[in-house]
């Protein structure tokens, strides 16, 4: 008897699971229950932001540092910084923009980032000094600061920032943008370190899909229009399609050429591992407009990976492009990061598995501190993908933010946020 409740009970929380998944993929979401404004303008302040808050208070230094406290040298990236600086856009908050883009300059760029490109690492370092443990940039970073620099030169109307998001992107196109014989434009994911040339002529670039989310690139190739990023929009669906195996995009991939041939191939060093780097891919496409030409070449590719959850609890941790093989359950920030992307593919049939990834991700929010705590890196997929899903920004199909703070000044009405 009891086993049999217990499988009715089963039956009918996933008829509740799919039902709601349904309404999510149907429906917008609800607003927050913020009251519109009585005959006037309503003020652009910040819509109430709990992840947010919850990065700043766990992850920010007041000086606007972005500190990872997992690693070991509790270090700050390149890459942390500027998405710091992009969710500190989206919450209307100049202040901790400004701060996150006045330590980036002092700390990574030696007080200047008009003549050389941000270094990745700054943190403890072997001799317990304080400083750049690893200078050499990181490509993707270079470009969410331009991208960041860019929109808070349109949003904000302050010209400075549009100066130091030119400068970035000119250096950024000087030393890491390749052509790639038979292939064309791409991205290294730095200056140094990622192309390999052997005394016979081959030559093998290695590469990092979760650095080319499209709709960055849109914004970029309109703000600076004689820059490469245009090409680098295009190819990028082409890039994932080629590397993208039964809908697996393995963190790393290598193009080689030379010889009687050319083509992607497997990494030599990191192998077909998808898992902590990829599961970018699918939050960017995911985040791509369905009205960028992009998008279903995007999802077309990754399409099964999204068929892939029906029936999961969470995402897989580990994933192997070559052999399909999964390894446990991601954490998290994982199920934050494919809200977007499941929403996008908009199968019914990946009703339950969008309304349960939501619920594990929101899990996060307001997330008493302590050992269970989100994670650094939670935490941003958290802000990225449930921002997201819940309708806080969007990017329009020229890449441009679209947030919703904004939209609410405009039209004197609520902030959306979490659904009820």
């Amino acid at each position: 008897m009891t086993m049999h409740r217990t499988r009715r009970h089963h039956l009918v929380q996933l008829a509740r699971l799919a039902a709601a998944g349904a309404a999510l993929l149907a429906a917008p979401l609800a607003a927050c229950a913020a009251p519109a404004s009585a005959g006037k303008t309503a003020p652009a302040a910040p819509c109430p932001w709990p992840l947010y808050q919850q990065f700043l208070s766990r992850f920010v230094q007041a000086d606007g540092r972005v500190v990872d406290p997992s690693t070991p040298a509790q270090h700050s990236t390149s890459e942390g910084q500027s998405y710091g600086m992009v969710f500190a856009l989206v919450a209307n908050d100049r202040a901790t923009f400004d701060r996150l883009w006045q330590w980036s300059v002092a700390n990574l760029g030696s007080g200047n980032l008009t003549d050389k490109l941000p270094a990745w690492q700054w943190g403890r370092r072997n001799d317990n000094s304080w400083g750049v443990i690893d200078a050499n940039p990181a490509s993707d970073a270079d470009l969410w600061f331009a991208y960041a620099l860019a929109e808070a030169a349109r949003v904000w109307r302050a010209p400075a920032y549009g100066d130091a998001a030119r400068a970035l992107l000119a250096l950024a196109a000087k030393q890491e943008v390749v052509t790639l014989p038979d292939f064309g434009t791409m991205l290294l994911p730095g200056p140094q370190g990622f192309v390999d040339s052997k005394p016979d002529g081959v030559r093998t670039w290695r590469l990092n899909a979760s650095y080319l989310p499209v709709p960055v690139l849109r914004r970029l190739a309109a703000f600076d229009r004689n820059g490469p990023w245009g090409a680098l929009a295009a190819q990028t669906p082409k890039f994932i399609e080629a590397v993208a195996k039964q809908g697996i995009v393995p963190d790393w991939s290598a193009y080689r050429a030379g010889g009687n041939a050319a083509g992607f191939i497997t990494d030599p060093d990191k192998g077909d591992l998808s898992s902590y780097d990829a599961i970018r891919v699918y939050l960017w496409a995911g985040m791509t407009p369905a009205a960028d030409g992009a998008s279903r070449t995007l999802m077309r590719a990754l399409l099964p990976n999204a068929q892939r959850m029906e029936g999961r609890a969470a995402p897989p941790e580990k994933m192997h492009a070559d052999t399909g093989a999964i390894e446990g359950n991601g954490p998290p920030g994982f199920s934050a990061a494919m809200l977007p992307f499941l929403k996008a593919a908009a199968l019914p049939s990946l009703a339950p598995a969008l309304a349960a990834q939501r619920a594990r991700a929101e899990a996060m929010v307001d997330a008493p501190p302590g050992p269970n705590a989100p994670a650094y890196f939670d935490t941003v997929l958290g802000l990225f993908g449930l921002g997201h899903f819940e309708g806080r920004y969007r990017f329009s199909p020229a890449g441009q933010l679209e947030m919703e703070w904004e939209q609410s000044a405009k039209r004197e009405g609520p902030c959306r946020g979490k659904a009820a």
